[in-house]
């Protein structure tokens, strides 16, 4: 029996300094130029802002993440990026699931509030709004890119179920759109 006592004490120490060290990170970094790999950062503030017309997003075919801050509340995380018919677009997975509701919850401030993010690609920032795309035509193409890009191919069968799993709310998707963007019903 106190083999096993000390078995436990020892493990609970170990457990008790893994979840103080993930805190004290998380917590250190949220006011960092950026997030990190694993916790989210604060507010992006180097690089240039770019200014002027709207780029030809063509060359995130070549990025595989960017890093995106929302405005309110202020946080930054890293996140895949996909261009599709001239337009940008970020996807965040998981949205049913509890862990999503946990991990992904920039994604719901994103689509309650305001949508005002900065997005900063290849050291440069640019201020974009967040809109939701939920259905239509538009989803063939973002579905094509993101099972390119980051999947197993655009099949048929991988952009059906791919449209399926974002009207069904598994999967977000939205447009990094300029600011002031005319807001859809989608």
């Amino acid at each position: 029996m106190g083999v096993l006592r000390i078995i436990l004490q020892i493990v609970g120490i170990v457990v008790l300094i893994l979840a103080v060290t993930i805190i004290t990170l998380r917590i250190d970094n949220q006011d960092a130029d950026g997030p990190s790999i694993l916790f989210p950062g604060g507010k992006l503030v180097s690089g240039e802002l770019y200014t002027g017309f709207e780029p030809d997003w063509s060359f995130t075919d070549e990025v595989q993440t960017i890093e995106l801050q929302l405005v309110n509340p202020l946080s930054s995380r890293t996140i895949f990026i996909m261009e599709s018919d001239g337009k940008v677009y970020i996807p965040s997975g998981y949205m049913r699931s509890t862990l999503g509701r946990i991990w992904k919850d920039w994604a719901f401030q994103a689509d309650e509030g305001d949508g005002l993010a900065v997005a900063r690609i290849n050291g440069v920032r640019y201020e974009r709004q967040l809109i939701r795309i939920k259905e239509g035509p538009v989803l063939d193409g973002i579905v094509a890119k993101l099972t390119t890009k980051y999947g197993a191919g655009a099949t048929p069968e991988a952009i059906k179920a791919g449209r399926e799993r974002i009207e069904a709310g598994d999967t977000w998707i939205f447009e990094m759109a300029p600011r002031g963007a005319q807001l859809d019903e989608n």
